[in-house]
């Protein structure tokens, strides 16, 4: 293991610039890359009169690549099959990597250990604006490089534990799924003594009291990222939850015990709608962009309700998709709800509960193992765990 060197990233990787010119009325297939390690992505089509640039860089599988403005993010990736081809802006650099000394994937791994990620940042702390991490930084970034079959049995090491975390992740989604399945063929069934009603009928939909106050920044059940709801799990939520940077001071409502809070704004359409039922013992600080929806419900069944299939077909039709999608309290109201007995309600909101409980347990053990993945990765590039005594079961 003595045979271990240590060489700034620029002598095993060399940026790789493929011009190509964007022509009128030729579509460009582009890329990018997502932050917290989710990796590169497709981006869309673009032609001369949707973007500025005169020419745009050719990507091709197995490059090392980064986003320069949140690479502090984890915004790096090794370019895959799908996006062999895709063009990329000089934000996203691509580098072809000497595959005599260096495997791509041991170089991704190196930059997605948490303790390289948090000095990336410090590098930028100070900076105003979107500070960029640019070629040069990358370039003289110092990384392990031990013997190629060494890096192949990191490689499979930690690829062992994702795989395990992406099994436990898809159950999970396996189960939201099946669960919102159910709800809308009940909801959509109906039974005896069930009503309906246009949300305006059911309750009261609004933004609550409003007030700003530092005190709830740490304290708040809410929206932020365009609409996205953080909650314990499931539908409903007992406690607060940190969501916000201290630096926020922007207009927040108060939720009281039962009300329902439903995302008004997202950056896709099946975002928007989302709600969660607070069911803690005190008021709750909402971010400005939520609706509150008072009722006299059930309301794990009301929160149920905006999570079923039938919610989201109707809601199709007001839902304005422009750069940020939005949906007002007008067209919410206007969303017929079915109703039924208290029982049933009741009855509705266990067996989806039931089900959600499931795919809580499955979200902590892959957010376990994604613990486990942090500190197994950082122990093996730094060694003090020694790749031959690593197992691969976590």
């Amino acid at each position: 293991m003595s045979d271990w060197r240590h060489v700034p990233a620029g002598k095993i990787a060399r940026q790789r610039r493929e011009i190509v010119r964007l022509e009128p009325g030729t579509g460009y297939r582009t890329m990018g890359v997502r932050w917290y390690g989710k990796g590169g992505y497709a981006r869309g089509f673009v032609t001369t009169e949707t973007v500025k640039a005169k020419f745009l860089y050719r990507a091709r599988e197995g490059d090392f690549t980064f986003n320069r403005i949140d690479t502090h993010k984890g915004a790096f990736d090794v370019v895959s099959a799908e996006l062999d081809g895709a063009l990329a802006t000089n934000e996203f650099p691509l580098y072809e990597v000497n595959e005599e000394e260096v495997d791509a994937r041991f170089l991704l791994l190196n930059f997605q250990r948490s303790e390289v990620l948090r000095q990336i940042s410090a590098m930028r702390a100070g900076s105003e604006g979107r500070a960029r991490w640019k070629e040069a930084d990358f370039e003289a970034w110092v990384v392990p490089v031990p013997p190629l079959p060494v890096q192949g049995r990191i490689i499979e090491v930690i690829g062992a534990v994702e795989n395990q975390i992406t099994a436990l992740d898809a159950e999970a989604d396996s189960l939201l799924r099946l669960r919102n399945a159910a709800l809308g063929d009940i909801l959509s069934r109906g039974g005896e003594g069930w009503s309906s009603a246009p949300l305006s009928k059911v309750g009261t939909l609004g933004r609550g009291r409003r007030f700003v106050k530092s005190d709830y920044v740490h304290s708040g059940l809410g929206c932020i990222h365009y609409g996205q709801i953080y909650t314990d799990h499931g539908a409903s939520a007992t406690r607060t939850v940190t969501y916000l940077p201290e630096s926020f001071r922007g207009s927040m409502r108060l939720a009281q015990p039962g009300d329902v809070v439903i995302a008004g704004t997202s950056e896709n359409v099946e975002d928007v709608g989302k709600a969660v039922a607070w069911l803690g013992d005190d008021d709750v600080a909402v971010h400005d962009d939520c609706f509150i929806f008072r009722h006299d419900l059930d309301p794990k069944f009301v929160s149920y309700f905006f999570a079923s299939p039938l919610f989201h077909h109707m809601k199709r039709r007001f839902t304005s998709e422009t750069k940020v999608v939005r949906v007002s309290a007008a067209n919410l109201n206007k969303i017929v709800m079915p109703v039924p007995p208290r029982d049933e309600q009741e009855r509705i909101s266990g067996m989806a509960d039931a089900m959600d409980t499931q795919v809580a347990a499955l979200r902590a053990e892959a957010e376990r193992l994604r613990q486990a993945r942090v500190a197994l990765l950082s122990g093996l590039l730094d060694r003090t765990i020694d790749i031959e005594s690593a197992k691969l079961e976590v």
